[in-house]
């Protein structure tokens, strides 16, 4: 049974490729292209009047110009275009789940069973236990220690990977108590925004920006925060300053340029 669902998967996930490949070719032509075109074009209009870059008249005299340019394109008749063998494609996609599967034989371990609840259960107890080891060990250490800070990271990083914030930014906050970092302030004001506490994210990385003015990471964070608090006008600024500080290649500048088109 296990195998004939594989095998039902397998044939689902390539029967939209083998499709694709069987359909007739399509006639294809320049007015087609250009209905395509002017297709994208209006869609790209009437996004930019929706955000509000383009006021009704605007929009309207773009469209109307889109609309001469399609009335004014030359017409020709649809060409269809030739279909590459797909003879050998087709092979090639009958080939790839058998090579999984011999792959998987081979190699994987197809008859070991799935872990047991009371496995499960097992292991999410031990995890709990190490973690009010943990928690033991800190009440008895000096809140401003080293160690005790450390510890408090560590503590952090598990409630973080458990899925419960509110218990992470506590143990991080303890550990900025005890020694300040703006990498962790990050951390903590990264979850602040994520659970709508902008005001308290915005005041933490400030002090983070006091300490380390040009982090790019603490700049977005900053402008993230603006935004969460409908301030656009502040994030924008902020934003708009990260990235005329931003190198041109920049892998990160991309995203920054798009929460600046979302703002209002």
């Amino acid at each position: 049974m296990t195998w004939l669902l594989i095998a039902a998967l397998a044939i689902l996930a390539l029967a939209p490729l083998v499709l694709a490949l069987l359909r007739p070719a399509r006639p294809r032509g320049r007015a087609e292209a250009d209905r395509a075109l002017y297709a994208t074009q209006r869609a790209e209009l009437d996004r930019e009047r929706a955000e509000g870059r383009l006021d009704e008249a605007s929009h309207r005299a773009a469209l109307l110009e889109l609309q001469r340019r399609l009335l004014a394109a030359p017409q020709s008749e649809p060409v269809a275009q030739p279909r590459r063998a797909s003879g050998p494609l087709l092979s090639a996609l009958a080939l790839v789940p058998l090579l999984a599967l011999g792959l998987y034989l081979l190699r994987g371990t197809p008859d070991m069973p799935s872990a047991p609840y009371a496995l499960r259960h097992e292991v999410a107890e031990q995890e709990e236990a190490l973690v009010a080891a943990l928690r033991a060990r800190l009440a008895q250490a000096d809140p401003s220690s080293d160690a005790a800070r450390q510890g408090y990271v560590l503590l952090g990083n598990a409630e973080r990977s458990r899925g419960r914030d509110d218990a992470a930014i506590e143990a991080w906050t303890r550990a900025l108590a005890a020694r300040f970092d703006p990498g962790l302030a990050a951390d903590v004001a990264e979850i602040q925004i994520e659970r709508d506490r902008a005001d308290a994210a915005l005041a933490l990385l400030q002090r983070a920006l006091a300490a380390r003015a040009g982090d790019p990471r603490l700049r977005f964070l900053s402008g993230l925060a603006e935004a969460r608090a409908n301030r656009p006008d502040a994030a924008r600024a902020t934003w708009q300053a990260l990235l005329a500080d931003a190198p041109p290649d920049a892998t990160w500048r991309g995203m920054v340029q798009r929460q600046l088109e979302a703002l209002p």
